[in-house]
């Protein structure tokens, strides 16, 4: 995990890589859990033997629940000591360029595309790259909208 004394301190670092996750497990109990969470119940997802013969050969993950890694992806990627607070503004751009089959590992890196300055923090525009284990093709990129507060 990368650490920033200061929120400020990220204003010279626009451009740059400012964090790399660890690797998380998406097993099917994850994916299973997921799908009870929102009622998304596709096949692709929960039926392992209709998937076998899908066009992956096993079930995958929703893209929302790659998505959905975010959040705990940032938090093992990189900190700011001195804020108290950050906030989920939204995103800006997401695409699943590849699928996130049953039993991946999946990484986030971090790459700041720019620094707003805001009355006691700052909005960050982050571009996350989700890797998976063993695969030269991202399972996600994203524009996310950070707010954080000192």
């Amino acid at each position: 995990m990368t650490s920033f004394e200061h929120l400020t301190d990220l204003q010279a670092l626009v451009g740059q890589e400012v964090g790399l996750s660890d690797w998380i497990s998406v097993d099917q109990k994850r994916i299973d859990l997921f799908a009870e969470a929102t009622g998304d119940h596709q096949w692709i997802h929960l039926d392992a033997e209709r998937a076998a013969k899908g066009p992956f050969g096993t079930t995958i993950a929703h893209g929302f629940l790659t998505l959905s890694l975010l959040p705990e992806m940032s938090a093992k990627a990189f900190e700011v000591r001195d804020t108290r607070m950050g906030v989920n503004y939204g995103l800006n751009r997401v695409r699943f360029p590849s699928p996130v089959p049953s039993g991946s590992k999946l990484r986030g890196r971090f790459k700041l595309l720019s620094y707003e300055p805001l009355e006691g923090g700052a909005q960050l525009t982050v571009e996350v790259t989700m890797e998976r284990e063993g695969s030269a093709k991202p399972v996600c990129v994203a524009e996310s909208l950070v707010r954080r507060y000192v």
